[in-house]
């Protein structure tokens, strides 16, 4: 009954005798929970939304594992009364209520907690199975378009920590309206048939979310944009890359320009590499063995 599995931004089953389907998702970003706990459970809440939105589900209800130290400690309990806090907050803009949950308390080793990991769950409903779409970029696209606006904070990033071995700064902020309203208009064009695919951008930043989608359809990208460690790496949230098909770019673009959401076209989808700017051009294919090579040999020596 699995439509959509692993590797994509949820996964999708079908409802029997029906032509729906539900689309489920768990998410939480620890690093930026132990940054800013009310922030870091906000973002958990609307990454999970914006992760049911990008496959075209109406995102219905969460569950929680709320996962903490030792509650004994108040820097603990203020984690934990924070995180709930933010995802409270995000809980009620995005529509996106709380049905079940648990906790978790005193995970730690040797008077070490862990991070706090308010880990969400959530569930979405397809009403109409065939209007989904996932990450894959596929023959049919052509163009691919930065939906949110041009990322610009690395605090917190994949970038700062391993290439810097550090976690710098607060991590992004959470605008709980721009995620309502970005991610609105994105399930708008998936059920008018106008994207050929969607993935949200999180860890990693804009580069990632390209090179993801490139591995998911063994397609290349060239793309077109200013090539700063912000543009390629923020972690900016309510972002999300699209690709249409060249009939319905300037549809895409006239209805976001209505909608107030800001859409850049950054790349076209061709060939079998992903590029930058004219250079930089990297296989897709040795994409996918960086990506999943190592797996193999690790277990194999392990």
């Amino acid at each position: 009954d699995t439509i959509i599995g692993p590797g994509s931004d949820c996964a999708v089953m079908r409802i029997h005798s029906t032509n729906k389907a539900i689309a489920i998702s768990t998410d939480c970003t620890p690093r930026y929970c132990m940054a800013d706990p009310r922030l870091g459970g906000a973002q958990a809440v609307a990454e999970c939304w914006r992760n049911l939105t990008s496959v075209g589900a109406n995102p219905l209800a969460v569950t929680d594992c709320l996962n903490f130290g030792n509650p004994e400690k108040p820097e603990v309990m203020g984690q934990f009364v924070r995180a709930i806090e933010g995802m409270s907050d995000a809980c009620r803009v995005l529509d996106f209520p709380v049905v079940s949950g648990n906790v978790s308390f005193y995970n730690e080793t040797e008077n070490s907690n862990i991070p706090p990991t308010p880990q969400i769950g959530g569930v979405g409903l397809l009403n109409d199975l065939r209007l989904r779409t996932n990450l894959a970029l596929t023959d049919r696209c052509s163009s691919l378009l930065l939906i949110g606006g041009v990322p610009t904070h690395l605090g917190q990033s994949l970038y700062a920590r391993q290439l810097f071995k550090d976690d710098f700064g607060p991590p992004p902020q959470v605008d709980l309206v721009l995620e309502r309203k970005n991610g609105d208009f994105i399930r708008e064009l998936i059920t008018s048939r106008l994207l050929t695919s969607c993935h949200d951008i999180s860890d990693g930043g804009l580069l990632i979310a390209v090179a993801e989608m490139c591995m998911a359809g063994n397609r290349g990208v060239k793309l077109d944009l200013e090539a700063t460690p912000e543009w390629l790496f923020g972690e900016d949230q309510a972002r999300y890359l699209v690709s249409v098909t060249a009939e319905y770019l300037s549809a895409v673009c006239e209805r976001a320009l209505i909608a107030e959401v800001e859409a850049i076209k950054i790349g076209t989808v061709e060939g079998n590499a992903l590029t930058l700017n004219s250079a930089d051009a990297i296989p897709v294919t040795e994409l996918s063995e960086l990506h999943e090579g190592w797996f193999p040999f690790y277990t194999s020596n392990s």
